[in-house]
């Protein structure tokens, strides 16, 4: 792939970027639109539906692990498709998207149209699979999807919705094996949430500056100077919400001892963070895949031991 074909946070090394710079250019250009080189997508939105079903209990249900990552990589593409089309003026004025498929111009928003229904037919599959209730509680999350490529003209704080979005498959995940026990579901929802809000603002603080010249609103822009310790408060709420979904279910102190590996993670994370290095925020967000591991192994000890 040429320079002005990527994102400047594009994986260049990863395997997946490896394999979209073997395509020819217009199914590269499609690729780069779903954001098959930047699988990180994908493990933020597949984790939290591995922690609903792990921590609802059953084992490692390795067919629906199976088909949840293979939803996040088609719904994650599918998003960004949209997001694209959308926001395909707002992209051409900010250095790090003016290069994105869409708004270069490489692929039309005729063809974008159609990409996104072919993500959202395997998405369809993958919900085939699952529970009647389960299907419910994941078709209740579009209008929300629908709705975020707009949050962040309207509010400071779009990286909130964008929790509420990314963040589902934890309901969808626990609803695919149980309905009982929902404070513990809605608890480590909620917690999801501010983890989101957390990555979403470290991300966000790559384009603070171009993003304030095209009247794009974040998190990273509201916090200012106070951007660290906004995030610290976010993770600090996620881990508490996280033990305390821990307790509803299991009702034993000692659970709260999984969380340790991922609390101490995101607090690398936070503390470590340099707000005006991109490359330091860049850094510090992908790291939330493993972040997202080892919250998904804390889930599977306390909802199976």
């Amino acid at each position: 792939m040429t320079q002005a074909e990527l994102t400047p946070d594009s994986e260049h090394k990863s395997f997946a970027a490896r394999v979209v710079a073997l395509l020819p250019q217009f199914p590269r250009d499609l690729a780069l639109l779903a954001r098959f080189d930047r699988p990180i997508g994908w493990w933020l939105l597949f984790w939290p539906c591995v922690w609903g079903l792990w921590l609802a209990g059953g084992g490692w249900q390795v067919a629906l692990v199976g088909w949840f990552l293979l939803g996040a990589i088609a719904m994650r593409g599918a998003g960004c498709v949209y997001n694209d089309i959308v926001d395909a003026d707002l992209d051409r004025q900010v250095e790090r998207t003016a290069s994105r498929p869409v708004a270069s111009g490489r692929v039309s928003p005729r063809a974008a149209w159609v990409w996104l229904v072919v993500l959202c037919l395997i998405g369809l599959v993958v919900l085939l699979q699952l529970r009647w209730q389960a299907q419910l509680v994941a078709l209740a999350s579009l209008a929300l999807v629908a709705a975020y490529p707009f949050m962040k003209r309207i509010t400071w704080w779009p990286q909130v919705w964008l929790g509420l979005v990314f963040t589902w498959g934890a309901p969808v995940g626990w609803v695919a094996l149980r309905a009982d026990h929902l404070g513990a579901m809605m608890a480590l929802y909620a917690g999801a949430l501010f983890w989101c809000v957390g990555y979403d603002t470290i991300y966000a603080l790559q384009d603070r500056e171009d993003d304030a010249i095209a009247g794009i609103r974040s998190s990273a822009l509201r916090l200012g100077e106070n951007v660290q310790a906004g995030v610290i408060a976010c993770y600090c709420l996620a881990l508490t919400l996280w033990g305390l979904a821990f307790l509803l279910l299991r009702e034993d102190w000692l659970a709260l001892l999984a969380l340790v590996p991922a609390g101490a993670h995101l607090m690398w994370q936070a503390f470590t963070l340099e707000p005006g290095d991109s490359d330091n925020a860049l850094a510090r967000f992908r790291s939330n895949r493993f972040a997202g591991l080892l919250m998904a192994a804390a889930c599977y000890v306390v909802g199976n031991a």
